[in-house]
């Protein structure tokens, strides 16, 4: 008697917009609420790691944003060890392991001693931590926003890879309010003796939210199989991919091989170029520039950074709302053209003695609502570039690469250069170069690549 045939494997589930949502774009929220600890602490964290008795001030600032860089490098090689893991095992198990690795080195960095207590070796451990964040938030990105993506509905990816924008904002704002709060509450003696050490603690109960969520969510055996089925049967809203032209011209990576990655992930990165550099200068090195530069109080810096970060957050979700209307491409290029015209202007509001407080505030406001523009749409951009077989790689890699080089080092090269220059214009200048440097990538978009089925 012959065995009767094996039952067909059930189908893997794929999760609920909804929960893709929520559980990719929670880990965001932790990882982005560290650094916006971090950048808000940087005077104190260089005081209490980087400047040993007598020692200089500023160049300790410098050393503490040598740490930051350092940590951002290892963000590629994060992407390239979590993106292949979920490409290949499934998005929820590298989303897990980065959310678990993110939150116990944050965690640690609470509980370290300072160089007082621990002398040379101080800085070294904290600058591990560090690397050992960025190798976790290397993988975050790309498993998080292919997430988001593949499982948006219909003519909303640009909204849905929003949120992962909008969780950093908010992970960004929820750190500076943190650090804010403490700076209030707290005399300056305490605050740099132990009160520093609270938010970096505090991203335990917040990472454990985290991994709970992502522990509920289905595992994709082939992340393919779920990759935005609602996409690809929309009559009249994409041109079928059997008529593509080849990716070689517009940056995606249509080719075999390893090559079409590759040149996806170089113009992927000089697409979002302007979006890393201008991000990272009005929203995280803010803080340190003002009191390095213009004399303010640590109080008054935070409360910049948090106005700058009202606007961003404000601005991505209607940014990449609109973009699922009249394109990445158009979104992404105003954004640029008005930080190009307006970084400088910007700074010069803040140095204005004559300039009221209200005043200040909304052009703070506004700077960060133009990052916001970039913000919004960037990740649909991202995931648009690749298949689905390699998208959680390539996009991680996009992102982490643009973020080590233009991001990760933006708060060291503007503190030296103001210091050795001694011009204050230096970081409008260079968040307005590097948007100038990505707008002849974002103009090899296609004007209709948000109406295209992922791949």
């Amino acid at each position: 008697m012959s065995a009767a045939p094996a039952a067909p494997a059930a189908p893997v589930r794929a999760p609920s917009a909804r929960r893709a949502l929520v559980a990719g774009s929670v880990g965001n929220f932790v990882e982005w609420y560290e650094f916006g600890v971090y950048g808000s602490f940087a005077t104190v964290i260089a005081a209490r790691f980087f400047t040993p008795d007598g020692g200089d001030r500023t160049q300790a600032l410098i050393a503490t944003y040598a740490a930051f860089a350092i940590a951002f490098f290892f963000r590629p090689l994060g992407a390239l060890v979590f993106g292949r893991l979920a490409d290949r095992a499934g998005r929820r198990t590298a989303l897990v392991l980065a959310v678990s690795l993110m939150t116990g080195a944050t965690t640690l960095i609470g509980v370290l001693p300072a160089y007082a207590t621990a002398g040379a070796v101080a800085p070294w451990l904290l600058t591990l931590l560090r690397s050992v964040q960025g190798f976790s938030a290397g993988g975050e990105f790309g498993g998080a926003v292919s997430l988001l993506t593949e499982n948006a509905p219909p003519g909303r990816r640009g909204r849905h890879g929003a949120w992962q924008s909008c969780t950093v904002a908010l992970g960004l704002l929820t750190g500076a309010g943190v650090a804010a709060g403490l700076a209030t509450l707290l005399s300056e003696s305490a605050l740099y003796a132990w009160g520093w050490r609270i938010p970096f603690l505090l991203a335990l109960p917040l990472g454990a939210v985290a991994l709970s969520l992502r522990l509920r969510l289905p595992q994709t055996a082939n992340p393919g199989a779920a990759a935005a089925p609602a996409d690809r049967g929309r009559a009249g809203d994409a041109t079928p991919e059997s008529a593509d032209t080849p990716g070689r011209a517009h940056g995606r990576a249509d080719a075999p091989g390893a090559a079409g990655t590759a040149r996806a992930v170089v113009l992927g990165v000089g697409r979002i170029m302007g979006w890393s550099a201008a991000g990272y200068t009005f929203l995280v090195v803010l803080p340190s520039y003002l009191q390095a530069t213009l004399g303010t109080t640590f109080q008054q810096a935070l409360a910049a950074t948090f106005i700058a970060n009202l606007g961003f957050a404000a601005a991505i979700l209607p940014a990449g709302a609109l973009s699922d209307r009249v394109g990445r491409r158009a979104v992404m290029l105003a954004g640029s053209v008005l930080v190009i015209l307006t970084a400088v202007p910007v700074l010069h509001v803040l140095r204005d003695p004559g300039t009221s407080v209200a005043a200040k505030a909304a052009t703070l406001a506004a700077a960060g609502a133009m990052i916001g523009l970039l913000a919004g749409p960037g990740p649909a951009l991202l995931a648009e570039m690749f298949p689905t077989r390699v998208r959680s790689t390539g996009l991680g890699l996009a992102y982490a690469l643009s973020n080590a080089v233009f991001s990760g080092c933006a708060g060291l090269i503007v503190t030296a250069l103001v210091r050795h220059t001694g011009n204050p214009d230096v970081p409008a200048l260079y968040a307005a170069g590097a948007c100038a440097l990505s707008l002849p990538a974002l103009l090899t978009l296609r004007p209709d690549d948000h109406r295209r089925p992922l791949r």
